[in-house]
């Protein structure tokens, strides 16, 4: 068994699974108090007196990987708290989660999650990336360098004047990795080896004097072992792609002007837009995944990175001085991801239009896809169909249905240009007569027949000389250009008036008239949850809505069955209480047997609940998760509940 060595003052580096190091801090009323970063085996406990530490306060993870906190229990017994990457954390305290679900058959996701520990362990916190936070006495810096992984990060602590860099498994010695294989995160793409350069290329603007690596021996010269890395990797990525990608220029200018004061952010997905004051102040419009070099394989939280590196160009190059405001045309986590670390680090609000803002509040209340995994709460909204100013500008909020149900358009002018953001509405690469526009519309995001007949008409009436879109080139609108949006909007309605039967019975374009809200939820066994119904009328007279509960075999409810009158088209919501069962179940059913008028639909809805242990004691009522949102239909409909977040390390924001 190896001991510890001193790699610099008050650090101390313990070689097992990886090689954990020992922050100490200041001591505190004779107490010699240290912070851990990575834990390997947990070893390290067995070794405190021959530094002379009496316990370890906080451990800090740089990656979730096995060798790096396979014997975390180890820490959370002694009493450590625990603290690991935002992106990865399900990979810690809900790993058992991973290990049920992850597929292993016929499996093309490369990502080594599967290296990840075994059972969970308890999470105290997130480290808050971009900024710096206070463990018991050791300050301590979060840079964001995916590579390893996507979730990785480095931690910057100074002492005795040194800056010294804990880089995981970012860098092993000069010029070389840990593994490869670990930075290939799907089957046929590159992505993990070009995030390795561009971190890289982040930490040689740290001014680092030391790096210290999870495998590997401490680099006194971390700048030149950087730069070796850097150009290594790079001949890699090359080496794998069919023209020479030099990633330097993503870093250096991201941003391209589409007029002098709205810039496009090339490297984001999706297109990320920014509208510049004479103040020096920024409104950035859509901000999912910045600075992305592909998508990793699977969707799960740890396949998902957001980060902020594009943010310094725009403040060297075009002269921002606050990111003031974002804007979001729609709820997909391409278009949303990075919100709410763009308000934590650099303090931006969130402005969202009234029919955007319901479903990034609360987005497991809706069945609807690519939604982002937390909620991300708006910090003004804003109505549709009325203009907003910000700064000097005057900007029209439009519904823009299409593409969702839930979507928005922005119409502003800059530069004497008016500028139309439409989002994913449409792909802009058409040519009339000789390419069609690609209406990009998808059923479960609730698309309507008449959906793009509405926008057809809505750009008729803007005029836009230029619209701007969710992952396509600018488009430059011309006369020809909204007579094909026209003509394939009504092409449209007519095709789905050919292939459904919708002048009999209109079921809607994706064939759904009712709903259970909220769709995914947590409660405690024996609490009782409410659920919002809403039925919609398909036929094209009045007709009664006949709506059965169907539930689980020990579940109650104080409505079995209830009806409702509808007018032709018409729709409305009935909110019933539930009690839950006593047994602990994941995803438990409900459905609604649904009949209007003669038509029997049968179970037509579903939603789902986690079934958990009562946290409250001596058996009294537990709460569930997850109640209406505002803005819910009928007049049987209420407000949600929202859980705090625990409180974490006292944190320094640091740009």
């Amino acid at each position: 068994m190896s001991t510890p060595t001193e790699v610099a003052p008050g650090v101390f580096c313990l070689e097992d699974t990886c090689n954990v190091y020992v922050v100490l801090a200041e001591p505190r009323s004779g107490e010699q108090t240290a912070v851990a970063i990575d834990f390997g085996s947990g070893d390290v406990l067995d070794h405190l007196e021959t530094m002379g530490v009496d316990r370890i306060t906080d451990v800090l993870m740089t990656h979730h990987h096995r060798d790096q906190g396979q014997g975390l229990w180890r820490a959370v017994e002694a009493g450590a708290a625990v603290h690991v990457p935002p992106v990865e954390r399900d990979l810690f305290g809900n790993v058992d989660e991973m290990w049920r679900t992850r597929n292993v058959v016929n499996d093309y996701n490369l990502r080594q999650d599967r290296f990840s520990i075994l059972e969970p362990v308890e999470v105290a916190s997130t480290v808050p990336e971009y900024r710096s936070a206070d463990y018991h006495g050791v300050t301590v810096e979060v840079h964001v360098t995916p590579g390893h992984t996507p979730g990785s990060v480095t931690y910057i602590v100074e002492r005795s004047g040194e800056r010294i860099a804990f880089t995981g498994d970012l860098i092993y010695a000069p010029g070389k990795v840990w593994s490869l294989a670990a930075t290939q995160w799907s089957y046929t793409e590159n992505e993990g080896p070009a995030m390795t350069v561009l971190s890289c290329y982040l930490l040689l603007r740290e001014r680092l004097d030391r790096a210290l690596p999870s495998h590997g021996e401490p680099m006194e010269d971390p700048i030149t072992a950087l730069e070796l890395l850097a150009e290594r990797m790079q001949r890699y990525v090359d080496s794998r792609r069919p023209y020479p990608w030099d990633l330097r220029p993503r870093l250096h200018s991201p941003y391209v002007p589409i007029t002098d004061h709205l810039l496009l952010n090339r490297t984001s997905v999706s297109c990320s837009y920014v509208l510049i004051s004479r103040s020096g102040a920024a409104m950035i419009i859509d901000y999912g995944y910045d600075m992305t070099t592909g998508l990793p394989a699977g969707a799960d939280r740890a396949s998902r990175r957001p980060w902020l590196a594009s943010l310094s160009a725009l403040r060297k190059n075009h002269g921002v001085t606050d990111l003031e405001v974002a804007l979001a045309t729609h709820y997909h986590d391409d278009h949303v991801a990075g919100l709410n670390l763009l308000r934590d680090v650099e303090g931006t609000q969130v402005w969202t239009a009234e029919n955007v803002a319901p479903i990034l509040a609360e987005p497991m209340r809706y069945d609807l896809p690519c939604q982002w995994y937390d909620p991300v709460p708006s910090d003004r909204v804003l109505p549709v169909g009325e203009s907003f100013t910000w700064r000097e500008y005057e900007i029209t909020v439009h519904d823009l249905p299409g593409h969702t149900l839930f979507h928005t358009g922005f119409e502003v002018e800059v530069d004497g240009v008016r500028v139309l953001v439409t989002g994913d509405q449409q792909n802009g690469l058409g040519v009339p007569g000789e390419r069609r526009e690609i209406l990009n519309y998808q059923y479960r995001n609730r698309f309507r027949v008449q959906d793009y007949r509405a926008s057809a008409d809505l750009y008729r009436r803007i005029a836009p000389g230029v619209m701007v879109s969710g992952h396509w080139e600018p488009r430059w609108v011309d006369e020809a250009y909204l007579q094909m949006l026209t003509d394939e909007g009504e092409e449209l309605v007519q095709t789905h008036h050919d292939l459904l039967p919708l002048d009999e019975i209109d079921l809607g374009a994706d064939g759904t008239i009712a709903r259970i809200a909220p769709y995914l939820s947590r409660a405690e066994a024996g609490s009782t949850a409410t659920f919002d119904v809403t039925v919609r009328n398909p036929h094209a007279h009045t007709a009664r809505a006949r709506l059965v509960p169907v539930l689980p075999r020990d579940w109650q409810t104080d409505r079995p069955a209830f009806e409702t009158e509808l007018p032709p088209g018409g729709e409305r919501t009935v909110r019933i209480g539930v009690t839950i069962g006593a047994q602990l179940l994941r995803r438990a059913r409900l459905a609604i047997d649904v009949t209007v008028g003669d038509l029997r639909l049968g179970q037509h809805c579903e939603a789902m609940v986690d079934v958990v242990a009562s946290s409250v004691p001596d058996g009294r009522e537990g709460a569930v998760h997850g109640g209406a949102a505002d803005g819910a239909a009928g007049d049987d409909a209420g407000d949600g509940q929202q859980t705090p977040a625990p409180a974490g390390p006292a944190i320094a924001t640091s740009r």
